[in-house]
């Protein structure tokens, strides 16, 4: 029996244990896209190291997240990139920064463009890591010896490395600000390249991703509670990567709910999970997991943008063929949505007529599921049986890849 999102997300990431990774040997020479890996393991003692492609030049396309669902990349040439990546790691306690290999590290992420690298490893990699909360990655070893080429910074993080006076968090707003790729902040605040002098830390990377969108968020929020709220509902629409999005704003106040259906992704199950927050922001970590926050950051960019506030209703699906990859796939796929033309509706009902001949979900079991969407509802006086038109398909496979 599945308890809740994480016991199912285990078994799914389980099931990814059959891919296979480059095979490389215990010497190593590459390239970096560039590319850290701050574990969470035990922490403050935990791995770090460095990604390496067992290839030489430009590997920047393999940890550019941003880049592959507006590059329309398969989910194979997705993997493909990730499992060449070569996890290198050595035991380092997160507050220890003044280290030769720790300023390699920072070297990594602080550079404009890929590093050329050697490495040597205890024993041969092996393995390899996929998760809904961070990219996949190939095979790992403890490293014994690790050397990188000298190369530029980019201006903008040496210029936050060097002032020791600005607050990581500020730092990351400015950098945001700026237009700098969301992968780009997050390695260089997780690495400790940011923030007070005798504060900087390595943060492990799954804690760094799920931080990043949630300062960005809470920014982004307190500007657009002050907005006025839109004047129709729109429906934003969007698919790739064995995924829907159906992105529904309303005109009321701020209000936020999360909503993803896992459909027969390993067999017959399917499986809802959904969490909300009202017009306060949310106390707590949601148990949906970094997701709720990636899709919250994506959409406040776009309402930031126009000036405008709006209630949002997010749905998802993920289809047969899915894999975990990574927030990234949530951030960047509800940020696509965000950027294509929405279908104006008088009323919730319209919105959510359209979306249910788009999924495969019945609308009834989503609503259902939910908390935020039924309560909208009902103050519609909406009810079920609204939106019980019968589907002749219950998993339509053949959609899933395609944008809508």
């Amino acid at each position: 029996m599945i308890l809740g999102k994480g016991a199912y997300l285990r078994q799914l990431t389980a099931a990814t244990s059959q891919m296979k990774s480059v095979a490389v040997g215990k010497e190593l020479a590459g390239s970096t896209p560039p590319s850290v890996f701050i574990g969470s393991y035990n922490y403050p003692d935990i791995f770090a190291g460095p990604m390496i492609a067992p290839v030489h030049g430009d590997t920047g396309i393999m940890d550019r997240p941003e880049e592959w669902i507006t590059g329309r990349c398969s989910q194979e040439e997705i993997i493909g990139y990730r499992m060449n990546l070569v996890r290198g790691k050595r035991l380092n306690n997160a507050f220890d920064l003044d280290n030769q290999f720790v300023g390699k590290l920072q070297e990594i992420v602080l550079s404009e463009n890929s590093l050329e690298s050697e490495a040597s490893f205890e024993t041969a990699p092996a393995g390899l890591s996929f998760s809904e909360e961070h990219t996949p990655f190939g095979p790992s070893a403890p490293l014994e010896r690790f050397e990188i080429e000298a190369q530029r910074w980019d201006h903008s993080l040496e210029k936050v490395y060097y002032d020791t006076d600005l607050l990581s968090k500020d730092a990351v707003l400015d950098l945001h600000r700026q237009g700098m790729a969301f992968s780009t902040i997050q390695k260089a605040f997780s690495a400790g390249t940011m923030g007070h002098a005798g504060n900087r830390h390595f943060v492990p990377t799954r804690w760094s991703i799920t931080a990043c969108d949630t300062m960005i968020g809470d920014h982004l929020l307190a500007n657009v509670r002050k907005c006025p709220a839109i004047d129709t509902v729109r429906l934003y629409e969007f698919a790739s990567l064995n995924n829907r999005y159906a992105v529904i704003l309303l005109p009321t106040a701020w209000q936020y709910e999360w909503t993803e259906a896992f459909l027969h992704v390993l067999g017959n199950e399917e499986y809802v999970f959904s969490d909300f927050e009202g017009f306060r922001k949310k106390t707590g970590y949601s148990p949906l997991g970094g997701c709720y926050y990636s899709c919250k950051m994506a959409v406040l960019e776009e309402l930031a943008k126009e000036q405008r506030q709006a209630g949002v209703i997010v749905l998802r699906e993920a289809l047969p063929g899915y894999v975990p990859m990574g927030v990234f796939n949530v951030r960047e796929n509800v940020r696509s949505a965000m950027k294509e033309r929405p279908t104006e509706f008088e009323d919730l009902k319209g919105a959510l007529g359209q979306v249910s001949e788009r999924f495969t979900l019945p609308m009834q079991r989503f609503i259902t599921e939910t908390t935020l969407l039924k309560d909208c509802l009902r103050q519609r006086q909406c009810t079920l049986s609204d939106f019980a038109a019968p589907k002749t398909d219950p998993v339509r496979t053949g959609e899933a890849a395609g944008a809508v």
